[in-house]
Parts: structure tokens; sequence; C-alpha cells
């Protein structure tokens, strides 16, 4: 009997133990959650603080780069020299030896010597571009005439206000000698119409003659070609 007693006390004590043991955890799982949850709390605050503190600095960051940008405006823009002032303030600045002092007579032979030697160089240069283009190009065939004989221009009248006397435009197209290009002029002359037969507008075809007044070296021999009539 005394053992059984025994053993159902030691029973008891066992199943006493294990519901201590089961409610011990339970009781400090409690605390642990509270302490979780104010740790979660106190990491959302701290990570809220910086964020708070970050956002005025962000917003100074581009005030302090506008900053340095306002002298800029003020600053003066470059001065533009001319070729000649700039080579003016080059010598100005010169920190070589200065050269001996000249009469006039010294600086007139230094200065024909210089042109002499630049003409010199614009010589052979010349010379090299020529022996590097070759052989003159054909061009435009000078005009056939015979010595002593008058020149004969063809033209298109542009003025037939003066009394026997016609203003004529010609035309005069060529080639360039050096590169071998088109040039286009005009030239005016005066010729004398003494029948007042050519009208503005009119091709016609003058001739040299003797100075018949104080403009007019020309006079007129036919017109070859009269202008449209207006409407």
């Amino acid at each position: 009997m005394a053992e059984e007693e025994n053993n159902e006390q030691v029973e008891e004590e066992t199943e006493a133990t294990d519901e201590a043991a089961a409610e011990a955890p339970a009781a400090e799982e409690t605390p642990a959650a509270e302490e979780t949850a104010d740790s979660g709390q106190q990491t959302a605050e701290a990570d809220e603080a910086p964020a708070a503190e970050e956002t005025p600095a962000a917003e100074e960051t581009p005030a302090a780069e506008e900053a340095p940008a306002e002298p800029a405006a003020d600053e003066e823009p470059e001065e533009v020299l001319s070729p000649k002032e700039a080579r003016r303030r080059e010598r100005s600045i010169h920190a070589g030896e200065a050269n001996p002092p000249r009469s006039a007579e010294e600086r007139a032979a230094e200065r024909a010597q210089t042109r002499s030697a630049k003409a010199t160089g614009r010589s052979r240069r010349r010379g090299q571009e020529r022996a590097k283009r070759g052989e003159p190009g054909q061009g435009t065939a000078p005009a056939e005439r015979v010595p002593g004989t008058r020149k004969i221009q063809y033209g298109t009248v542009v003025s037939d206000k003066a009394d026997k006397t016609i203003t004529v435009r010609v035309d005069i197209v060529r080639r360039h000698r050096r590169y071998e290009k088109v040039v286009r002029q005009s030239a005016t002359v005066h010729a004398h119409d003494e029948a007042n037969e050519a009208a503005e507008g009119d091709v016609v075809r003058v001739i040299e003659s003797r100075p018949l007044s104080r403009t007019k070296r020309w006079r007129l021999v036919e017109v070859v070609e009269k202008a449209p009539v207006r409407t």
C-alpha cells in the first residue's frame, strides 16, 4: 500500500511538473511578442526619422547648385577683337628683347627688304602652282580682229529717252585666266542713233566711231531684233 501511495505521489508530481512546464513557455511568449512589436515600432520610427531629415537636404541640394550660377549671368562676354587689334595686343604684351633704336632711313630700308623677300616668296609660290596645274586650258578663243579695224558689239537698248542717242548694255562673258571659271560682266555705252529707230529692249549692233559728244564713242549700225510689243 505504501508503495502504491508513493507511486501515485510521483505520478502527481510528474503531471504537475509537466503542466508547469507547458504553461511556462506560454507565459514567456507574451512578453517576447510585445518586445518584438515594440522593436518593430521603434524600427519604423527610426526609418521615418531619417526620411524626414533627408527631405530638406534633398531640397537644399539644388539651391546649393544654383547659387554659383548667378554670378555667371553677371559675367561680361568675351571681347571680340579684329585681327589688326589682336596683333597689336600681342605686340604690346611681347616680353622679348626690344629692337635697338633706328633712324627713318634704316626703317625704310628694312621695310623695302621685307617687301622684296615677300615678293620673291609669292613669285616662287605662283611658279609652283603653275607647274602643278600643267598646261593652261584652252578657254575662250580671242576674237579675230584685223589691226586697224573698228570694234563691233552686240547689246540691248536700255534707254532711248535722249534725242539721237541710245544707251546700250553690252554683256561680256569670258573665262577667268587663272580659275578657269566663266565670269559674266556688263558694260554700258552710248551710241549715236541718227534716225531714232532703236527702242528700249531692242537688240542692236553698234560700231566704234570718232568722239561724237562727251560720252558717245559708238554708232548704231542696225537693229538686229525688235523688242516684243507691250500690251
